[in-house]
């Protein structure tokens, strides 16, 4: 990771600790290496990612760690159950209109004052690649503008408080950002 990403991440694990809410789920935690690191820095955290694979991948890297098959569109969890929620790369292959079905279901298990870390490409296009990771492949991105995102937390009640936005440049090859929010303590 950058170390931008590595500052928001520490900046994120320091504000759950301290309001001591609930867990953070990890959504969309690929093979664990995000959740690990947010583990490392004393946050009590769990990974969800949809893809069986990938979890039986973060299992088997992080066996200390909980990680469980799952969907950002219905979670198993119940109403005000975590402190945190990271989303980390991990809504750029969710069809845009699904993402305020999505961030309504974060917003639901977000404990009141609870955060919300999001990071992802930035942008204005629908990618449709070919080829990657030296081999062919078959997904969709979905990348839009900040703005757009920050109206679709808003939409689903959660405050957007901080912003990062990163030019590409060095190992950045495309504009990508950081928005942190946060569950309203009150409705």
């Amino acid at each position: 990771m950058d170390p931008l990403s590595r500052a928001m991440l520490a900046g994120f694990a320091e504000l759950v600790r301290t309001a001591g809410l609930g867990p953070v789920a990890d959504l969309g935690c690929g093979p664990g290496r995000v959740t690990a690191h947010l583990a490392g820095l004393g946050v009590s955290v769990f990974g969800v990612d949809l893809s069986p694979k990938t979890v039986g991948l973060a299992r088997h890297a992080y066996p200390n760690l909980r990680f469980t098959e799952g969907s950002m569109t219905a979670l198993e969890m119940r109403d005000d159950e975590l402190g945190g929620i990271l989303a980390w790369y991990s809504t750029h292959h969710t069809p845009p209109q699904w993402l305020p079905d999505v961030f309504a279901e974060l917003h639901r298990t977000l404990a009141p004052g609870g955060y919300l870390l999001w990071g992802d490409y930035v942008g204005n296009e629908r990618l449709q690649p070919t080829h990657g990771y030296g081999r062919p492949v078959s997904y969709e991105s979905y990348l839009l503008p900040l703005d757009r995102m920050v109206d679709l937390l808003d939409q689903a009640g959660l405050v957007v408080t901080t912003r990062l936005e990163q030019e590409p440049g060095g190992r950045v090859n495309r504009p990508h950002a950081c928005l942190l929010a946060r569950k309203p303590e009150t409705p």
